[in-house]
């Protein structure tokens, strides 16, 4: 039995639609429909991982399928692809209910990450910080390589990187961690250790020492 996610593809390019199938076949179980009416029929008739979708379509378009599947009241995270760049069209494809929007041309390593991405936080895994090519979750403890998968941070591990996450551009002191990540009777040096845990997890440069000032997060 196919264990693989199940997507389903509307893209009405003769050239780009089976090429589209083919590479995300690598990890979807994809069905592919080149038509605005039937893509929303087999959306409707049956159940996906993640919907992605044309903005322009023959039959009815990309917006008029997200519209339509949300007011019926779908949750499945769906991308709309475009050609349209500006900014008001990517608000409007928001606004339908679209989870993601990605403008062609564009590149398949791109479209897997943003997939995966969408999948994650409809699955529970809460809002993610990206640094480099890594993405973490803090909600979760859940930080994603861009090689090897999901690995699970300790609650303290975690604290430590949403700290210094969410302040990318602030040096912290090891007294200013110490206060902000661990408790009172903890050492200067269990800062020390607690960063070695995370690059050890994550990578050696997921956190940067900053010689004789202390720690910030890493330019990946």
């Amino acid at each position: 039995m196919d264990q693989r996610p199940r997507l389903l593809l509307i893209e009405d390019d003769p050239e780009l639609g089976p090429v589209m199938r083919d590479v995300l076949d690598e990890v979807y179980a994809v069905t592919l429909e080149d038509d605005g009416r039937r893509g929303l029929q087999t959306a409707e008739a049956n159940d996906f991982d993640v919907i992605v979708v044309d903005r322009r379509l023959p039959g009815i378009d990309g917006l008029g399928i997200v519209e339509t599947l949300r007011g019926k009241g779908a949750t499945t995270p769906m991308l709309v692809l475009t050609a349209l760049g500006t900014v008001q069209d990517k608000v409007r494809g928001l606004d339908a209910g679209a989870n993601d929007y990605l403008v062609k041309p564009f590149e398949f390593d791109e479209l897997f990450a943003r997939l995966r991405a969408i999948r994650r936080v409809f699955s529970g895994e809460g809002p993610f910080v990206r640094i480099g090519e890594w993405e973490f979750y803090p909600e979760s403890r859940a930080v994603y390589s861009p090689y090897d998968g999901r690995t699970i941070l300790t609650e303290r591990e975690n604290a430590l990187l949403r700290l210094l996450a969410v302040n990318p551009q602030r040096t912290f002191t090891r007294e200013q961690i110490l206060r902000e990540v661990f408790d009172e009777n903890d050492q200067p040096g269990t800062v020390d250790t607690y960063v070695h845990y995370v690059r050890r997890k994550t990578d050696v440069n997921m956190v940067t020492t900053v010689r004789g000032q202390g720690y910030r997060l890493g330019q990946l």
